[in-house]
C-alpha cells in the first residue's frame, strides 16, 4: 500500500502531498485540479486521498486501497 496523498492549502494555491513528506507532490491553482491529481496517485497507490480544507482541517477522506473497513449491506 502506498502513501496517502493529502490535499493542502499552499501560498499559491493548492498542493498534493505523500503522507510524510516534507516537499508537495505537485501544485494546483485550484483544489479540484489537486482532487484530480491525488485520486489517480491513490488509485496506482491503493491509498486514500485526505482532503484539507482551508484550515488544514480534515474534510473528507477517500479510500481507494483494501478498505479494512468496508460498507456493510
Amino acid at each position: 500500500m502506498g502513501k496517502d496523498q493529502h490535499i493542502l492549502k499552499h501560498e499559491q494555491g493548492w498542493q498534493v502531498k505523500g503522507s510524510g513528506n516534507t516537499k508537495a507532490t505537485k501544485l494546483f491553482e485550484t483544489q479540484q485540479e489537486a482532487k484530480q491529481f491525488a485520486k489517480e496517485k491513490a488509485k496506482n497507490q491503493h491509498s486514500e486521498v485526505v482532503i484539507h480544507g482551508r484550515d488544514g482541517r480534515i474534510r473528507t477522506k477517500d479510500s481507494y486501497g483494501n478498505d479494512p473497513f468496508p460498507p456493510k449491506g
